[in-house]
């Protein structure tokens, strides 16, 4: 995988892969509403992790006063697909990506601002080139932790990403 160059403006970094928080979010708004108006936002992203926020409020929260499952769920999820999809764009060619399955675990109430991180990025370059190679689909595995301001695991995410060639 080849390195990206990463530039300073105004005091934060930006990577100069093709996808952008800024442009990616912008996304959200208009092809994954639900999950931009629950404050779903992502933070960072390059070829390995992706840090995806959201905060507790009162639109987003289930009856015992903490963060709804599928507002996690999204946020989770963004923090993988979001790498899948850049990696994709990345790779110029045609390529189809589905969730096929997910597992959680919900470890405390998950209150506050909640950060959630993937660090998978690796697995998606190794599909995608196998998949092309092969023309076959491929399956793979990846992780999201989100965690409190605290610091404490709230949730773990695991989704199941299938990718193919479009016909």
């Amino acid at each position: 995988m080849k390195r990206r160059k990463k530039y300073i403006h105004l005091g934060k970094i930006y990577n100069t892969m093709a996808v952008s928080t800024g442009k990616f979010n912008t996304f959200t708004f208009f092809k994954l509403p639900s999950a931009w108006w629950c404050g779903v936002r992502l933070r960072y992203i390059d070829e390995t992790k992706a840090v995806v926020t959201v905060k507790h409020k009162w639109f987003n929260q289930n009856p015992f006063k903490s963060m709804f499952w599928a507002v996690q769920g999204m946020a989770a999820e963004l923090s993988t697909g979001a790498m899948v999809i850049a990696q994709i764009k990345e790779s110029g060619k045609k390529i189809s990506m589905l969730v096929a399955n997910n597992t959680a675990n919900f470890s405390k109430k998950a209150t506050g601002k909640i950060t959630f991180t993937c660090e998978d990025g690796h697995l998606i370059k190794e599909a995608i080139d196998k998949t092309l190679a092969t023309g076959e689909g491929q399956a793979f595995w990846m992780k999201s932790v989100g965690v409190n301001e605290d610091g404490v695991v709230v949730s773990t995410f695991k989704f199941e990403w299938t990718i193919r060639v479009k016909q």
